[in-house]
C-alpha cells in the first residue's frame, strides 16, 4: 500500500454485543476507507469466528473521545462521599419502623385511631 493509498484509509474500532441487551464489548481494529467498508469488513472477521454477536459496529478512531492523562486524576474516588453507596443507607428500614411506632403511641395518647 502505497502513502497515498494509507493516507485514504482510516482505522475503525469493532464493538459486538452477545445479546441486544448486553454491555458494548471491543473486539479489534482494522483500516478501511469508509464506515461502510468498515462494517462489511468487521462482518466478514466474524463470520470466520466460532461467535454469533447480536450486533456490531463500526467507530472511526477519530471520533471516540477520551480523557487526557492529565485529568484522569479526577477519576479517583473522594473519601466523603459515603452518602453515595448503598450501604450509607441500610439504616433507614430500621429508622422507618421507629417511627411508625412512635406515631402509634402518638396516636394512642391523643385518643386517635389505628
Amino acid at each position: 500500500m502505497t502513502q497515498k493509498e494509507h493516507e485514504d484509509y482510516e482505522i475503525y474500532e469493532v464493538f459486538s454485543q452477545e445479546t441486544l441487551l448486553s454491555k458494548f464489548e471491543s473486539q479489534f481494529s482494522l483500516l478501511a476507507p469508509t464506515p461502510e467498508i468498515a462494517l462489511a469488513m468487521a462482518q466478514e472477521n466474524f463470520m470466520r469466528r466460532d461467535e454469533d454477536p447480536a450486533n456490531i459496529f463500526v467507530v472511526r478512531r477519530k471520533d471516540i473521545h477520551y480523557m487526557p492523562p492529565e485529568k484522569r486524576s479526577a477519576l479517583q474516588r473522594i473519601d466523603n462521599k459515603d452518602y453515595r453507596q448503598p450501604s450509607h443507607y441500610a439504616y433507614i428500614p430500621s429508622k422507618w419502623r421507629e417511627l411508625r411506632e412512635k406515631n402509634k403511641v402518638s396516636l394512642a395518647v391523643r385518643g386517635g385511631d389505628d
